[in-house]
């Protein structure tokens, strides 16, 4: 099954410049699994060498991040749209 991915603008070079790709997966592991499959270049942007998700990279699944549902095991449909957003910090100090 094919699901959207939408893409932060920094990892839009890594997927020869598009802002969304359709990958095939039933969860989100699988899905980003495949993301860095075929496009190599994004591996180890989004997930960590032994699998996890990166620690300042959130992922959502519509407008739910996959950190207050299933993590990695969530799962999803194909008229789901996965978001990759960076996580910002920042401010005055």
């Amino acid at each position: 099954m094919s699901v959207a991915i939408r893409l932060p603008t920094v990892l839009r070079p890594a997927a020869s410049g598009k802002s969304i790709v359709n990958v095939d997966g039933e969860t989100i592991g699988e899905v980003l699994d495949t993301l860095q499959r075929t496009y190599p270049a994004i591996a180890g942007q989004v997930l960590t060498a032994d699998g996890a998700l990166h620690r300042f990279v959130n992922v959502y699944v519509n407008d739910d991040d996959v950190r207050y549902l299933d993590k990695l095991d969530t799962r999803v449909a194909p008229d789901d749209v996965v978001s990759i957003l960076p996580a910002v910090a920042g401010g005055a100090l």
